[in-house]
């Protein structure tokens, strides 16, 4: 009856985090995309440590990490004068810092890693059109050479970008406009002394205070090599060609790409040091739009990043934003496809993830406006929102209600630990190295729990593992889960559980479901009733 389990449309960073892990949870699925080739652009640049700890679930972070260079902080100058440098410093139990990499780049990683399991991109091939009924949805696709297909899918997932046929088809709404700016992007070779690893962005301010001149460069791998960005000369503005034919005026705009010169005369106008650009690979004019959708799906039928939401790329927001839509999206498809999801949990991804987009979207609007060092929220806190440390789905349907204990609540980020000692091996895990490649997983903090994990996998049917953490004088324990003594005392401190039984159930994203304190079996089933069929049948 199906063909496949899930077409996914478009292969950038975000459809192939979706196919990367359905496929890794067994889901049969298709990608394609129209474009013949991957696109040689620096596009999305920013990775954020929220996003690595996504692909050390996956299993491809160090991949990654090999492949990027650190983003250390920026150098910030505004008619020439030196501003206060900013230090990209995270808590010491974040287990990652901030990186660049490019987006092709990023996208050949995730490609190589979703051929593992047998499944490539469909390359030259645009989906056409789609309908959907209850049992599935019916995809049209053509080919380069013109070959229609018709595929029978339980679900489709468009990750289109901001042209989305996807989301036409669907009529879901677009609300926002356009910033009447526009800019040039190019990946260039500077031979400047600026310490490696910062990001630089230089103003000009006029005697209104207002920007009317900008430089922007990110690093890149490679010795000297930026992705910059600043605003375009007259004779390369593409406003003449009145945007796209959807009205939505964002990304790569077509016509004539800056030359090397118009780099370097604005290199040489805005560089906080006198340098020369070279070797440059690409270069473009691009456009900034600001929209959201109105749902991020219907029926059988969702989209994610770009399709979902635009914005400005002011603080690395965008494909990360994007790459966790689908996460989020893909662990409950897998569930539903299985048959075991609950009767709410697909309806959650627009209920957790809209409001990410909402705040992410009026956010990088007020940065790219005022500026991100006029936000007034303390510095810390701002650099862990951008890292997207904080993003939280307290309040979700398919999440407990937050409790009166400190610490992190359901709803919250499930935070690293390290020192964790096993039975046989001589060498501390972090509590991420218990949580690669897992599903839910049942943290169980104290002694006597045996039940709730018979509980946990009874209602699961099995899709629940489960550890034991002790204090670091607790005697042994005989458990039919694993056990692991809280060496350091990190578990105890960062989960914040004052030595009292508790239990913690961890969501395949990361995110706590329930915090149970005290935890009893009926609670953890109430709780596992919100996303597993067979808890909600009793």
């Amino acid at each position: 009856m199906y063909g496949t389990d899930v077409v996914i449309a478009g292969a950038g960073p975000v459809g192939l985090t979706a196919a990367a892990e359905l496929r890794r949870r067994g889901v049969r699925c298709r990608i394609v995309d129209r474009l013949p080739v991957r696109l040689p652009f620096a596009k999305a640049v920013g990775i954020q440590p929220r996003t690595l700890e996504i692909w050390d679930r996956m299993g491809l972070a160090r991949t990654a990490l090999d492949a990027a260079v650190p983003m250390r902080g920026q150098l910030t100058y505004v008619n020439g004068v030196e501003q206060p440098r900013v230090e990209l410093v995270l808590p010491p139990e974040v287990p990652y810092g901030f990186a660049a990499l490019p987006q092709y780049e990023t996208e050949r990683i995730l490609t190589e890693f979703l051929t593992r399991y047998g499944t490539w991109i469909e390359r030259s091939t645009e989906l056409m059109s789609f309908s959907q009924d209850a049992e599935g949805v019916t995809v049209g696709l053509r080919s380069a050479d013109g070959t229609e297909e018709e595929v029978r899918t339980r679900y489709l997932v468009g990750c289109d970008g901001a042209h989305s046929l996807v989301r036409k088809r669907l009529g879901l709404t677009f609300e926002g406009s356009a910033f009447p700016e526009e800019y040039m992007l190019a990946d260039v070779q500077v031979d400047w002394d600026l310490p490696e690893g910062y990001g630089v962005r230089a103003t000009h301010r006029d005697t209104d205070g207002a920007v009317d001149d900008l430089l922007v460069c990110i690093p890149l791998p490679g010795r000297g090599r930026y992705r910059m960005s600043m605003l375009v000369p007259p004779e390369l503005s593409t406003e003449r060609q009145a945007g796209s034919a959807d009205g939505v005026a964002h990304g790569i705009e077509g016509g004539q790409a800056p030359a090397l010169g118009d780099i370097q005369t604005v290199v040489d106008r805005m560089s906080p040091r006198p340098t020369t650009a070279s070797a440059m690979r690409w270069s473009s004019v691009f456009r900034i739009s600001h929209r959201i959708v109105d749902r991020y799906g219907d029926g059988r039928v969702f989209v994610a990043g770009d399709a979902a939401h635009i914005h400005p790329p002011t603080g690395a927001q965008g494909m990360n934003t994007g790459i966790q839509d689908a996460w989020n999206l893909a662990w409950k498809l897998a569930l539903a496809i299985e048959g075991a999801a609950g009767p709410g949990l697909l309806a959650s991804y627009d209920a957790e993830r809209r409001p990410v987009g909402e705040e992410v979207v009026g956010r990088t609007v007020r940065h790219a406006a005022q500026g991100i060092e006029t936000d007034p929220t303390d510095p810390q806190t701002l650099l862990l929102q951008l890292a997207q440390l904080l993003v939280s789905y307290r309040g979700s349907p398919i999440v407990d209600p937050p409790g009166d204990s400190p610490g992190p609540q359901p709803g919250d980020r499930a935070p690293d630990c390290g020192g964790l000692m096993g039975t046989i091996a001589t060498y501390p895990l972090r509590l991420y190295d218990l949580l690669r490649d897992q599903g839910h997983v049942l943290l169980l903090y104290g002694d006597g729990l045996d039940e709730l994990a018979r509980t946990a996998r009874k209602f699961s049917e099995g899709h629940v593992d489960t550890y034991v953490v002790r204090r670091p004088d607790a005697p042994a324990l005989a458990s039919t889960a694993p056990v692991y003594r809280d060496a350091r005392g990190e578990f105890a401190r960062l989960y914040d559980v004052a030595d009292q039984p508790t239990a913690f159930l961890i969501r395949p994203d990361g995110y706590i479901g329930a915090r149970l304190s005290p935890p009893t079996a009926p609670h953890l089933a109430t709780h596992l009733a919100l996303t597993f069929a067979a808890a909600a049948q009793g």
